[in-house]
């Protein structure tokens, strides 16, 4: 007995359909548990702190002195931010790839957005911005092969001085101008720590070059 034509165009339907919806319910799910292991308190800091860049970048970006004032309140709550999502995310078991991608791009937008605004006032020097962006591009671009290539590289102290530094350093010289600025000459302050933090960024940066083609030697690549 052979099937109507109409039925079996309906049973190849209703298959395709059952297929599709079995797929996407597989899709869902792996979106559900990303979502579950992603979306914790770290990773919620981290966002604030990559919102609180534009928030920044507005206040400082025709400064006056109260603006500058708010700018740099707005730039230690996010520099603080970054100890904060680490320390919660290390203590509670709750570090993510996700965490590991957004935590450093969020630290590099806040210290280089600010320097960019620092030199368009002339409070920084170009050149200086320019070694500063150069190393983090560098250390970027070397992580990213690592990451590619299975390594692990771990995070050189001398680097996290260099960005306490930076954070020190960035936010003297946006005060400069302020009431505050009465209490001594913060350009000279903040251009010399801004210094101090360029030499341990290199020194951290050449460490990690060093312990990647160590890595790089060992697996023959």
């Amino acid at each position: 007995m052979s099937t109507h034509p109409l039925l079996s165009v309906n049973e190849s339907i209703f298959s395709n359909r059952g297929s599709d919806y079995i797929a996407m319910n597989r899709v869902l799910a792996a979106w559900k548990a990303v979502g579950q292991e992603s979306l914790n308190l770290p990773n919620f800091i981290t966002l604030v702190r990559i919102l609180l860049i534009p928030v920044f970048v507005m206040l400082f970006f025709t400064p006056t002195p109260d603006r500058s004032l708010s700018a740099a309140v707005v730039f230690v709550v996010a520099a603080i931010t970054d100890l904060l999502d680490g320390y919660i995310a290390r203590r509670t078991g709750k570090v993510t790839k996700l965490g590991k991608l957004l935590d450093p791009i969020a630290d590099k937008l806040l210290v280089l957005s600010a320097l960019i605004l620092l030199v368009n006032i002339d409070r920084v020097s170009a050149l200086v911005a320019i070694l500063v962006i150069a190393r983090e591009v560098a250390v970027t671009g070397i992580r990213a092969i690592a990451a590619g290539e299975g390594m692990i590289i771990v995070a050189e102290t001398t680097g996290k001085y260099k960005m306490a530094l930076q954070v020190v350093a960035i936010t003297m010289l946006i005060l400069e101008g302020t009431v505050l600025a009465a209490f001594g000459n913060l350009h000279l302050a903040g251009s010399v720590t801004l210094y101090l933090s360029l030499v341990l960024g290199y020194v951290s940066g050449g460490l990690y070059v060093w312990s990647f083609w160590k890595q790089v030697v060992a697996k023959g690549l």
